[in-house]
């Protein structure tokens, strides 16, 4: 009560901030009669003005100064984008640009000009010099705002770069040194861990994390963030185990009701497959009969836990993912489908091996697991930037989860123009067939009127039984969705035809315009490149266009406005909310509502038995709908318990990742402090002390007597380890006062000698190069193996709650002692490849070339959900076959080690 009276006569802190920043408004408005009068070398000459007086005040003072230079940064801005675009910043967007300088989120509808409002701070914070990401949801649209946008920041004097996959390294590195970078989380991200992955400091592509903007800010810090970003190399092929693994869900019944008849249960809710009683027995009976498990033998023996793995894999295979939903096969090959955005995900894998058992169930080519060589989470990734800002249309529904894991407040930004779309309540049919039938009614009946509709699904497969259902009804339309991504933002930016009809996956074309009446940007932009025409010609042609189009724009305008429909409610509200935005645009007229039915998952899983006894008790005819706000409230309801476990779900996969975080940092800093110095030979003298002085403590416990000693075994050690054939025994007998801290230093002393004639053969420089890249090579081998004792470390972890103990504080207390048994691993194997290598002439160690150059390398966004794979083939030696090879085999290539130790290495 008391609140929403001090709301009511203060206002909200949304309303405060948005008062004071307009407040800031009114000052560059000021400013624009002067920015008008100056000559276009003029207004680009202020870039340099700007930075002078940012370098005057020097690096403790940057951004003071950058506040008192916003004004005035903005107002250049805005009147280079009047003469460069057409275009001139509204008031809100102004707002807007403020908000992003201040690290915050800002909150726009759609349609309101995001992509031209984050020139502002992104002018004005690359000023600094340290460079400005801006973050999109995909290539395309990276590419096409940075086109855009260039042209503002071209005319300024200011450099713009593009940061695509698979782009040649010269290019990233030029991208990345641009005074504004547009690109995509996935390349940010996997950027990061490749830096952290390169064997000289030149190789590196980023600098320093300084300033980010990201665009469709939820999309990327919660949808996607789920999930880690994963580089992982090929291990161990298990192709034909998948194979006869296959082979057993198909002969498994499913349990209609928990504990009912049946071998296994699938909880749709937590995405997992369960095995009866009765199911164990029978996959066993048949592993057995297959001769993949010994007779009598148990799936949970030690040496059976693989195959329960493998069988758990194919399991969920069947039961969970179902083709044209949550993949597509194309060109024998088993591509993700996108479960928010419907696009469809080229080269992402599964991780646990569901990838190879989802190829294994649709017959294609089966691919190699992955062993992880480096990971990151998008939460830890973008918290290292020094500053964070995001827009989006749909941020206030996850204010409080920004402002709790990222320190992101939302500040909603009032629209340019009041909104008038009419957002109709949702109907509920019985059945899937009602509701879809509904669907054709109201889209017919509507494109009668000749008014726009845009028809959202939540998946390519309800894309697909629509489009055949409107073919059947005589309707023509556009389809847009994973299959043909490539058409997505030309065929969005038509849905605004009169009379157009468009069925699109919920998110396929975000960040394009739907122009009422049809864009007609392409061909405007086509008339302004054309150097054959003079300016009046343009001008001319422009002007014919804008008539043909006026007509059409009225007539859309009349009908109504564009009309979207959703087929189902997606779990999220964000999602629906991003669908709804799509109409009613900068003041536009528009409608929307959504068509469900009782068979739709979220009401299934969630709300069907309640709502099934309303239309019980109600006796509804077939074909009725339920229509009532109580039951537009229940769907929301639902939703919320969904966001509410997502939320928690990507919460404990944080609180997870921020333990490998701590260890993440410290190991990156060790490594870059090992590119960065040329020399690195006190590092290693101090390790080897460390190490030689851990082994004498095995044999001579610190402070024991002479008798307790055990010198042969000492000598022993020393040679295999070390290779230091010491004389001890002679020296203690031939000094009679030597004590343990001497004979401590006399060791020391002796394998610093040894060293010492290893580099006057080879020369200092030499063995320094010699001695970073073994050191390189040992962090980097070490780190992998620590990865993946931590994944597989999770994996149990919950189970030690039954022990009554608290597994997130097992988990940090068992990580911790991994990280430092890595720590003391590193030391040793440096210090006995530096002490053991034996060099004659200079060469040999010129030859020792770094064993880790990544080759067949996949770049995942993956987990549970998805993952990344642009690999790359595994080079072949000319000549040689590997193809027989063990593992445990030695090399053919002569070189004496094992296979897994050479050619046959993990990269």
């Amino acid at each position: 009560m008391l609140q929403s009276i001090f709301k009511k006569v203060f206002g909200s802190r949304n309303d405060r901030l948005v008062k004071q920043y307009l407040q800031k408004v009114k000052a560059i408005n000021a400013l624009e009669p002067a920015m008008e009068q100056l000559s276009d070398s003029e207004l680009a000459g202020k870039t340099a003005e700007f930075k002078s007086r940012l370098s005057q005040a020097g690096a403790d003072k940057l951004d003071e100064t950058l506040d008192k230079l916003l004004p005035e940064a903005f107002a250049v801005v805005r009147e280079a984008s009047k003469r460069v675009m057409g275009m001139r910043h509204f008031d809100v967007q102004m707002v807007g640009g403020m908000v992003l300088h201040d690290g915050k989120i800002a909150e726009m509808r759609t349609g309101e000009g995001k992509t031209l409002m984050a020139t502002l701070p992104a002018y004005l914070n690359a000023l600094t010099g340290k460079g400005v990401h801006v973050v999109t949801v995909n290539d395309y649209l990276a590419s096409r705002d940075a086109e855009a946008m260039g042209r503002i920041y071209g005319f300024l004097g200011l450099t713009t770069g593009v940061n695509l996959s698979q782009m040649p390294h010269d290019a990233k590195q030029a991208a990345y040194a641009a005074d504004i970078t547009y690109g995509t989380n996935n390349e940010y991200g996997f950027d990061l861990l490749r830096d952290n992955m390169v064997h000289q400091m030149s190789e590196k592509v980023q600098r320093p994390l300084a300033f980010g903007i990201i665009d469709e800010v939820d999309s990327i810090l919660i949808d996607e963030a789920r999930t880690p970003l994963i580089i992982s190399g090929q291990s161990e092929d298990n192709t034909a185990l998948y194979q006869q693994v296959n082979l057993v869900p198909p002969r498994l019944v499913r349990q209609d009701k928990e504990d009912s008849e049946g071998d296994y249960s699938v909880d749709e809710k937590s995405r997992q497959v369960l095995l009866s009683e009765a199911g164990h027995e029978k996959v066993e009976a048949v592993l057995t009969e297959m001769g993949l498990l010994p007779e009598g033998g148990s799936l949970y023996e030690p040496a059976n836990i693989m195959l329960m793995h493998h069988v758990y894999a194919a399991l969920r295979a069947h039961a969970l993912f179902f083709r044209d939903q949550h993949y597509v096969v194309q060109n024998d090959e088993v591509i993700i489908v996108d479960e928010f955005t419907g696009r469809l995900m080229s080269g992402r894998r599964w991780s646990e091996g569901l990838h190879q058992a989802v190829e294994a169930k649709e017959g294609v080519a089966i691919q190699k697991e992955n062993q992880t060589l480096a990971s990151i989470t998008f939460q830890n990734y973008f918290r290292i930037y020094k500053k964070l800002s995001g827009m989006t249309g749909t941020a206030d529904t996850e204010a409080f989860e920004f402002q709790s894991i990222y320190g992101l407040e939302t500040v909603v930004i009032p629209t340019h123009n009041p909104m008038i779309r009419k957002d109709e309540h949702d109907q509920v049919y019985r059945t899937a067939a009602e509701r879809d039938q509904a669907v054709i009614n109201d889209i017919r009946a509507r494109n009668a009127n000749g008014q726009p509709v845009l028809v959202g699904t939540t998946s390519i497969e309800a894309n697909e039984h629509l489009s055949a259902e409107l073919k059947k009804a005589g309707l023509p339309h556009n389809v847009l969705n994973a299959k043909q991504h490539a058409r997505e933002a030309e065929v969005i930016a038509q849905a605004g035809m009169p009379g157009g009809i468009t069925i699109a996956t919920n998110m396929a074309g975000r960040g394009t315009d739907i122009v009422l009446g049809g864009s007609i940007q392409k061909e405007i932009d086509a008339i302004r490149n054309d150097e054959a025409l003079s300016d009046s010609e343009k001008d001319a042609h422009t002007a014919a266009l804008k008539a043909d189009w006026q007509p059409r724009h009225d007539a859309v305008l009349a009908s109504g406005g564009l009309h979207i429909i959703g087929t189902e409610r997606h779990e999220s509200r964000r999602v629906d909310n991003q669908l709804r935005g799509r109409s009613g645009r900068q003041g536009d007229p528009g409608s929307s509502r959504f068509f469900l039915s009782l068979e739709d998952p979220l009401l299934r899983i969630f709300a069907s038995d309640r709502v099934a006894a309303i239309m019980d008790r109600l006796k509804m005819p077939e074909g009725e709908a339920i229509e009532h706000p109580w039951v537009t409230r229940a769907i929301e309801n639902a939703q919320r318990k969904v966001e509410q476990r997502n939320f928690d779900i990507r919460k404990q996969l944080l609180e997870y990742d921020d333990v490998s975080n701590d260890q993440r940092k410290v190991i990156y800093e060790q490594r870059n402090e090992v590119l960065a110095s040329d020399n690195i030979a006190d590092t290693i003298r101090a390790m080897r002390d460390d190490v030689l002085h851990e082994t004498i403590s095995l044999h001579i416990a610190p402070g024991s007597m002479d008798e307790q000693w055990d010198v042969p075994g000492l000598e022993k050690a020393l040679a295999a380890q070390f290779s230091l054939d010491l004389p001890l025994t002679q020296w203690l007998e031939g000094d009679k006062t030597l004590n343990e801290d001497g004979l401590r230093t006399k060791i020391c002393e002796a394998a610093d000698a040894l060293y010492r004639e290893k580099e006057a053969i080879v020369g200092a420089d030499g063995l320094r190069q010699f001695e970073r890249a073994v050191m390189l090579q040992s962090m980097d081998s070490h780190w992998r193996e620590h990865l993946s004792a931590l994944d597989h470390l999770r994996q149990g972890i919950h189970l030690r709650s039954y022990a009554q103990k608290q597994p997130k504080q097992e988990y940090k207390r068992e990580a911790f002692e991994l990280f430092s048994a890595m720590l003391t691993g590193i030391k040793a194997e440096v210090t006995q490849t530096t002490t053991t290598v034996q060099v004659r002439i200079p060469e040999d160690v010129q030859a020792v070339e770094l064993q880790d150059a990544l080759s067949n390398v996949q770049f995942e966004h993956a987990g549970f959900d998805e993952a990344q794979d642009f690999a790359a083939a595994e080079a072949e030696i000319a000549g040689l076959d590997f193809s027989r090879a063990g593992r445990n085999d030695p090399c053919p290539c002569g070189s004496g080690k094992k296979f897994k130790q050479c050619h046959g290495k993990l990269s």
